[in-house]
């Protein structure tokens, strides 16, 4: 029997156990707690349904019923993962909202408010990110069916010591002001943050290589995974789940290579490779604004733009700004990004191309392969184009 490869073998290989984001307890937690508004019982353990289908069971952890009210929250196991949020109870509390309204958010004790711009959420409004959000409403949809409600809804979302636990995250600086995020993209937690990744990393190389696959693509995420298929039509078996390990995919192709890599990220993590940093997590590399508006003005910025980069709360807006300005920055970060994988893989016969995506998946910026390695750094220099 042929032995799988990809994001599947990686998860099998790592021998790690995955866990749930906060956006998938959120859900589960408003789930029962619709539920119970208007059946007056809550489903214990209840079962949803995420982005890519699979359907978990949450066991409850608390619930309360009161007029007018329902509440239920779940504890958050992030699996192998070194998690902050690991064993936070997020809750949820539904009320009936406006004939109308649909599913209203609001942030509760624990979750925080966005004060700043350049995030994927406008200020004022609750730090429940787009996905999250989505799941909520599928969610309340589904009861509603089932149950005879009207789909209209305020959904309070909280977590127990949420304000204390985002002190160890970077919320207060980006302006996510009162506690955590309600995160998430696929609602499971891959464990990355170990040496037991970077070896699954190695072995999706090993079972592409055997398969005689003569491209493959290092993706930070599902998002960036589903890109790459839709750019290159690569097969499963061709795909590697970086996560924030730029540095081990470029290492390991370097003594083991792949005639192409493809490299797709988004492009907070990828302008951390622009910059030179290998390892991408947000604990050991920080997104460098000065960096950026540097490349800004390389790019054709004017003095008030690059000010304005520099000043970014976050990659997010600063390629907005650039964008409207008509400045390619993503080009830009994806060239330099190129240069320093080639900076790496110097020697080996390895062609690389970049794309950097938005957080909605869309194509932000491309650098496209020019052959391997061939210079000490790569044909542009370890600190991106000349």
């Amino acid at each position: 029997m042929a032995e799988l490869g990809g994001r599947a073998a990686q998860l099998r290989s790592s021998g790690l156990r995955h866990g749930w984001t906060t956006g998938a307890c959120a859900t589960a937690a408003t789930k029962a707690a619709y539920t119970a508004l208007l059946t007056g019982g809550f489903p214990d353990p209840v079962t949803i349904t995420l982005p890519k289908g699979q359907q978990p069971a949450f066991a409850l952890a608390v619930e309360e019923l009161a007029d007018g009210r329902a509440m239920a929250g779940v504890v958050k196991d992030a699996g192998d993962d070194p998690d902050v949020t690991h064993g936070a109870l997020i809750r949820s509390t539904v009320r009936r909202g406006e004939p109308g309204s649909g599913v209203v958010f609001r942030a509760g004790p624990g979750v925080g408010t966005v004060t700043k711009a350049g995030l994927p959420l406008p200020v004022g409004e609750p730090a429940v990110n787009p996905v999250p959000r989505q799941m909520m409403r599928d969610a309340v949809a589904e009861v509603a069916a089932a149950h005879g409600g009207s789909g209209d809804v305020v959904v309070e979302l909280s977590v127990d010591h949420g304000e204390e636990i985002a002190r160890s995250t970077w919320n207060p600086r980006l302006g996510i002001l009162g506690g955590l995020s309600i995160l998430g993209t696929t609602g499971i937690v891959v464990p990355y943050s170990c040496s037991a990744w970077i070896d699954s990393i190695r072995r999706g190389v090993d079972v592409a290589r055997a398969a005689g696959r003569t491209h493959v693509a290092g993706c930070t995420g599902s998002t960036s995974e589903k890109v790459a298929v839709a750019v290159h039509g690569l097969p499963e078996d061709a795909l590697l789940d970086m996560g924030d390990f730029a540095g081990a995919v470029l290492k390991y192709l370097k003594r083991h290579p792949v005639p192409r890599l493809t490299i797709a990220g988004g492009f907070a993590k990828l302008s951390k490779l622009a910059a030179g940093h290998l390892d991408l997590h947000s604990a050991r590399s920080q997104v460098d604004k000065g960096y950026l508006a540097g490349l800004a003005r390389e790019g054709g910025a004017g003095p008030e733009l690059v000010e304005a980069v520099a000043g970014a709360n976050t990659a997010l807006e600063a390629i907005q700004l650039c964008r409207a300005a008509g400045v390619p920055l993503g080009d830009l970060v994806a060239e330099a990004a190129r240069a320093t994988a080639l900076g790496v893989l110097v020697g080996s016969p390895v062609a690389v191309d970049v794309i950097c995506i938005d957080r909605a998946g869309t194509v932000v910026g491309r650098a496209d392969p020019l052959g391997p390695a061939t210079g000490p750094a790569g044909p542009s220099g370890p600190t991106g184009p000349t």
